[in-house]
């Protein structure tokens, strides 16, 4: 079950909304928080039942890990650095046997010519999320002490349905006081217009946007070896577009979904796009996500503290780390790795004192953005490179035949270019819709985003009306086929 679905939004979210605050009023906070957890769970077991099950497990040992710490960390006892270690041991070990076992085995059959089976293992759903968010917790424990909780207030915080399976990844400190406020399970009707304002315009950006922009990214990317120079950009461009409009319309409804149970997530993104440079980007780009890569691994690492070669280090396996995260498979190893080579570079620009002016910074910061997504994208390292090779024009340069009479494009046949079908490769769709990729860059750097309006937001009858365009715009969109791309995480 999506957010962006009929059964979500029509009853999923009503039932759950009403079942919650009625039994906080009429019965009691606890009645109404166990309710909750029912219903995140129930969300991801209408996926799979196993989801569940293993969110469970992970929930269950990790809050008796945590406690232990927490208890021990207490009373200054010596085993806090077990207790840690092993909690951190197990987390890797689980996230990894459903997430890297058969990317593990794929590559020991590469290496040593063997034959291994693959493991008949179904990725759970959101395990890459809420395996760092424990992670977080213990963390802090074992750094600050303290941070005990009720069991049910921390299941509630590790399997809360509107983050639970694409994010944002919030810290317990973020989340967990807001579930102990008294005023948790009051109907806020102020809270219910903001959450429904930016659910609706996260629902338009996936369902009219990004929906729309996958038809063309997921055509091209199947045709990888054939695509001209116009056929590889709009490949590319519709993806980098589909992904921003798709994972951000997706937080903002979580965002939205939140805030009708009165919690408030933090952001995860600023208008990336508009970056300047690699390491702007990255304090904009999945917020979360960065913060978390920070605050655990770079800087447990040693961070910039260790001297200049072991800062670059430490960027190169933090990216890689990043890489690997968000999937199992050398093409994010890569991304992961051009990143922070990319950050690596800006670091040693950042030193001659020279600083590009915006449009040119920001050309290349964006081309190098949209290059990286190829190999995000890409069923393989190879595949990738084939689509760069068309978008650096070496499978050829095509232009419609209706342009052969132009006297511009004639001279252009000296340098190449070729009359013909310059999307043939591409699905059937039309003219306008190939370039929307295009049409969005202005739009991306000109708007403001969806924090900013959340933020400024006021009951007032525009609003209203905008909510309720957006809304029905993405209601009436949601019969044609959808895409989820979470499911590496």
């Amino acid at each position: 079950m999506l957010f962006n679905s009929y059964t979500f939004i029509l009853l999923f979210l009503p039932l759950a909304a009403a079942g919650y605050f009625l039994l906080h009023r009429y019965v009691s906070a606890k009645w109404a928080f166990l309710f909750l957890l029912a219903a995140s769970l129930g969300f991801l077991s209408l996926w799979n039942l196993h989801f569940s099950l293993v969110l469970l497990a992970s929930v269950v040992i990790n809050f008796l890990c945590g406690t232990s710490l927490s208890r021990v960390a207490q009373k200054g006892g010596k085993n806090k650095r077990i207790i840690f270690v092993l909690a951190i041991v197990f987390n890797i070990l689980y996230l990894g046997f459903f997430k890297y076992s058969n990317f593990f085995v794929e590559n020991i059959n590469a290496v040593f010519a063997t034959e291994m089976p693959r493991l008949s293992l179904l990725l759970p759903l959101g395990i890459s999320f809420y395996t760092f968010m424990q992670i977080a917790w213990l963390t802090d424990i074992y750094r600050r002490g303290g941070y005990r909780y009720d069991f049910l207030n921390y299941c509630l915080y590790v399997t809360f349905f509107p983050y639970v399976i694409s994010g944002p990844i919030a810290y317990h400190s973020e989340i967990i006081p807001q579930f102990k406020s008294g005023n948790v399970g009051i109907f806020n009707l102020a809270n219910v217009c903001r959450g429904l304002f930016i659910f609706s315009m996260g629902l338009f950006k996936k369902a009219a946007i990004a929906d729309a922009l996958a038809v063309i990214a997921d055509g091209g990317f199947a045709a990888t070896g054939n695509l001209t120079f116009t056929e590889a950009w709009l490949t590319s461009l519709s993806y980098t577009m589909q992904l921003y409009f798709d994972f951000s319309g997706y937080t903002d409804m979580a965002i939205g979904v939140a805030l009708i149970f009165n919690i408030e997530l933090p952001a995860n993104f600023n208008s990336p796009y508009k970056s300047l440079d690699i390491r702007e980007f990255w304090r904009r780009w999945h917020i979360t996500l960065s913060r978390f890569l920070r605050d655990y691994i770079y800087i447990p690492l040693g961070g910039n503290r260790a001297g200049e070669v072991r800062l670059y280090v430490n960027l190169m396996l933090t990216f890689l780390i990043g890489g690997l995260w968000h999937g199992a498979a050398w093409t994010f190893v890569f991304w992961g790795f051009l990143h922070g080579a990319a950050l690596c570079l800006h670091r040693l620009w950042m030193k001659t004192g020279i600083s590009l002016p915006k449009i040119p910074a920001w050309f290349i910061t964006f081309n190098f953005i949209n290059a990286a997504w190829v190999f995000f994208r890409a069923s393989s390292i190879g595949d990738a490179f084939r689509i760069l090779k068309g978008m650096a024009g070496l499978n050829g340069v095509l232009v419609s035949p209706n342009l052969a009479g132009s006297a511009f494009w004639q001279k252009m046949t000296t340098l190449g270019v070729q009359f013909g079908h310059w999307r043939a490769h591409l699905p059937r769709a039309e003219t306008m819709e190939y370039f929307l990729c295009i049409l969005l860059i202005p739009v991306v750097l000109l708007l403001k985003n969806s924090n900013h309006y959340l933020n400024q937001f006021t009951p007032t009858w525009k609003n209203a009306m905008w909510a309720a365009l957006m809304l029905t715009l993405g209601l009436l969109l949601l019969n044609r086929t959808s895409s989820f791309l979470y499911f590496n995480f």
